[in-house]
């Protein structure tokens, strides 16, 4: 993303008139068309149901809701990302923020139906081990980027560890990113929802300076969005439904992600500091298959 769309946000943010040129310049033009696609966002409130009954959010005072085809247009007319394939199925928009301000965050949320995640390894986890493979992997993603001229990626480390509830069977955690020479990390905060055929994914857009208000609002999401009856992870049958391949520990390491392909799982925001960020840590299949067999002791071709 160029300098020129990044100040277009800034002007947004801080609310100066629009078109009083009868020539606006292509800044202008911009911020205009930035407005307008803002503006005819339909945001619904109250109760949603998703894909057909999956799971429900009960959003409390404040909080709105985007369906898929205008969370497609934040993605990728207003936050100005390439159309990544699958869409989601919406967006989480927190009070008194819009999408399309400097200091706006959002929570996107697909669903991975890959199967039934067993849980049995959640205590067995070393999440300090687990960081360092995970590094290890972008470093290695890292190059590939820059081969195709996207800045370096670095994996700073956990903004928040892992935790995982297993009442609730939902994990949440925070990864600390680094773009480039960016002056601001990027927070990448990572929601979980186990389910009975696969795995609901809420992914948090935001900057650094933001985790803290991301963290407050943190028990109001997991809260607010759940499987419903039927769908739920204690609804599994284990003579009928299908188990998943992976386990907790390849949620963190983003082997849903990695299966995607390098580059269908580049998805943008607007950080605080007006720069791009990328949802999920990407990383190449072959690398992350390395983590699976050293984390779970399973060989590669079982981690495909």
């Amino acid at each position: 993303m160029n300098r020129l769309f990044l100040s277009v946000l800034l002007l947004l943010a801080v609310g100066l008139p629009l078109g009083r040129a009868e020539n606006p310049t292509p800044r202008e033009a911009r911020l205009a068309e930035i407005k307008k696609l803002a503006d005819g966002l339909n945001y619904q409130h109250g109760e949603i149901t998703l894909r057909g009954g999956l799971a429900r959010i009960k959003m409390p005072e404040g909080y709105r809701y985007l369906d898929p085809k205008d969370t497609q247009t934040v993605l990728t007319k207003i936050w100005d990302n390439p159309d990544t394939g699958p869409r989601s199925l919406g967006m989480l928009v927190p009070p008194n923020l819009s999408p399309a301000s400097a200091d706006g965050w959002a929570v996107i949320i697909s669903y991975d139906e890959d199967g039934y995640v067993k849980d049995n390894d959640a205590a067995k986890i070393n999440y300090n081990d687990l960081l360092k493979q995970m590094q290890e992997g972008v470093r290695e993603a890292s190059k590939e980027r820059e081969k195709k001229g996207f800045a370096a990626i670095e994996l700073v480390g956990w903004a928040a560890p892992p935790r995982y509830d297993a009442n609730a069977h939902k994990m949440y955690w925070a990864k600390q990113l680094r773009f480039g020479d960016s002056n601001e990390d990027t927070l990448n905060y990572n929601i979980r929802m186990l389910g009975r055929r696969g795995v609901l994914v809420l992914n948090a857009v935001a900057g650094m300076g933001q985790m803290a208000e991301i963290e407050q609002a943190t028990p109001a999401i997991l809260s607010m969005v759940d499987f419903q009856e039927g769908h739920r992870y204690t609804d599994f049958q284990p003579s009928t439904d299908k188990v998943a391949t992976y386990g907790l520990a390849a949620l963190v390491t983003g082997g849903i992600l990695a299966k995607a392909g390098f580059f269908k799982v580049l998805i943008a925001g607007i950080l605080a500091a007006k720069k791009v960020v990328i949802v999920g840590v990407v990383a190449l299949f072959g690398v992350i298959k390395k983590f699976f067999a050293k984390v779970t002791g399973r060989s590669s071709s079982d981690a495909q």
